[in-house]
C-alpha cells in the first residue's frame, strides 16, 4: 500500500521525451517553493524566470494550482485540465487528483485538509472546512461538504460515505 505519510517523489518525475504538462507544472511549483526558501539576490532573479515558466505551464495544463500551495510530495495529476486548488487548502503526500477537481472555500468558513494517499475522482468538488482521512476515495463528480473518515469512499451530491 502506498504511504500516507512518506512522499514518493518518483510519482512526480516525468519520463524524458513524454508530454506531461501536469508534472512540469508541479516541478515548477516545487522549484519556486525551494528557491523562495533560499532567498538572496540570485534567487530573486531566478524567481522571475520560474514565474514565467509557471504561467506557461498553468496555461498549457489548464490548471489553477497556486505557487504557494500546501501540497505534499508525490502528487499525481495525470489530467490537470480544470484543477483548481485554493492556496491555503492542505493536501497530504501521494494523493491522486483527476481533471476538473475543485478544492476550496465553501459555505462553512475554513478550507479542506486532505490527508495522505487520497484519490479524488474527475469533477469532484471538495469545499469548506472539512477533513478527508488517509487512504480515502472521493468518487467522480462528488460534492464533499462534510468530513470523510480514513479508508472510506464518498460519492454523490452531496457526498455520502459508503
Amino acid at each position: 500500500m502506498i504511504s500516507a505519510i512518506e512522499p514518493d517523489w518518483t510519482r512526480e518525475k516525468s519520463v524524458h521525451g513524454r508530454y506531461e504538462p501536469g508534472k512540469y507544472l508541479l516541478l515548477t511549483i516545487r522549484r519556486y517553493q525551494q528557491i523562495k526558501l533560499n532567498g538572496g539576490i540570485i534567487s530573486k532573479i531566478t524567481l522571475l524566470f520560474i514565474i514565467l515558466r509557471y504561467r506557461f505551464w498553468s496555461a498549457v495544463s489548464g490548471a489553477d494550482i497556486p505557487l504557494n500551495s500546501k501540497i505534499g510530495g508525490g502528487l499525481m495529476i495525470p489530467h490537470p485540465n480544470g484543477i483548481v486548488i485554493h492556496p491555503d487548502a492542505e493536501i497530504g503526500p501521494n494523493c491522486l487528483i483527476f481533471q476538473q477537481v475543485t478544492i476550496g472555500a465553501g459555505l462553512k468558513p475554513g478550507l479542506p485538509v486532505i490527508d495522505g494517499h487520497v484519490d479524488i475522482g474527475a469533477g469532484a468538488k471538495i469545499i469548506g472546512s472539512l477533513h478527508i482521512g488517509a487512504h480515502a476515495r472521493i468518487g467522480a463528480n462528488a460534492v464533499v461538504i462534510d468530513d470523510v473518515p480514513s479508508n472510506a469512499t464518498a460519492v454523490g451530491i452531496p457526498a455520502r460515505v459508503l
